[in-house]
């Protein structure tokens, strides 16, 4: 059984930094200086797809999601 690689995508205009990203899945995303969130695995290890849907089911404003990653990264 194969899975598509997958992304986690932050609309920035959308982020309003509740934290709520990377308290849920600090392996795969991180606060900057600023408190915005900053992705850390890009393609998603398999392991952390878990990890990732409750970070994007976390966000209060809807700014996380996750994608199909493509071949080329984007």
């Amino acid at each position: 059984m194969t899975t598509t690689p997958a992304r986690l995508i932050v609309d920035r205009n959308a982020c309003a930094g509740h934290g709520m990203c990377y308290a849920m899945a600090p392996i795969l995303v991180e606060p900057d200086e600023q408190g915005d969130p900053v992705i850390l695995a890009d393609p998603i290890p398999g392991a952390q797809l878990g990890a990732a849907d409750t970070a994007v089911a976390a966000c209060p404003e809807r700014a996380l999601s996750l994608a199909a990653a493509t071949d080329d990264g984007q």
